[in-house]
């Protein structure tokens, strides 16, 4: 029989190693566990169909009947932003502040305004990429034209009138053939487009609230920042 003896130093490092796949699997769950976890389908994530076969959050217990607390149901909604629309923490929070700036009688649509017309999220809803990351991903590689202009900045927003186009190179990449190919939302209202090889889009408007594409309810988010003085 063959024994393997290691050292307290490779013991360490082994431990360490899976601390931080513990750590990271904890801290960025699957698309379809952060949808089920709130019973809802984030279509910015690209990945359809998480709420199918187990309508219900995960765990041992998901499939019971959960009462939330008022807390836990506020704190649902601003989830729900962050992860369609693949923000962080802090980036939320400025999206709130910049909101609450202007001289508007509801911040939260004000809000939607601002998240909607974002570069990654306007070439997802063009339907030029299959999810808001890969739309993301498209602008940092230098893929995405706004009025003849590269944009790379994912989190820029886009004034309305603006004329929305790939390059070459992001017309013909696997992220926008997916797009085409199964397109995950119906042209929203804000916006136009032309049907075509290479189709351009334009921001006709400023969207408001409606334009969310999922189940969402505004009065929760106001309350969960109201109550943190933001």
């Amino acid at each position: 029989m063959l024994v393997v003896m290691l050292s307290n130093e490779s013991v360490k490092v082994k431990q360490k190693g899976l601390l931080n796949m513990a750590k990271t699997t904890a801290t960025v769950p699957p698309r379809f566990k952060r949808q089920r976890r709130l019973s809802t389908e984030l279509p910015g994530l690209g990945k359809p169909g998480a709420l199918d076969r187990k309508p219900y959050p995960p765990g041992q217990h998901g499939n019971q009947r959960r009462k939330l607390s008022e807390y836990a149901l506020r704190l649902e909604e601003k989830q729900k932003l962050l992860f369609h629309y693949g923000l962080r923490e802090e980036q939320l929070r400025r999206f709130v502040r910049d909101a609450k700036a202007g001289k508007v009688t509801d911040w939260v649509d004000a809000l939607i305004g601002r998240l909607e017309r974002r570069v990654d999220n306007v070439i997802f809803r063009l339907g030029f990429a299959p999810s808001i990351r890969a739309a993301r991903q498209m602008a940092s590689h230098g893929h995405v034209l706004v009025n003849g202009k590269k944009l790379t900045i994912g989190s820029a927003l886009i004034p309305v009138g603006a004329e929305i186009k790939l390059s070459d190179t992001g017309y013909k990449s696997s992220a926008f053939m997916q797009a085409k190919a199964s397109p995950r939302l119906e042209l929203a209202d804000h916006l136009g487009v032309t049907e075509s090889e290479t189709p351009v889009g334009t921001l006709k408007e400023i969207p408001g609230f409606e334009a969310i594409p999922f189940p969402f309810e505004k009065g929760l988010l106001a309350e969960y920042y109201a109550a943190r003085n933001v």
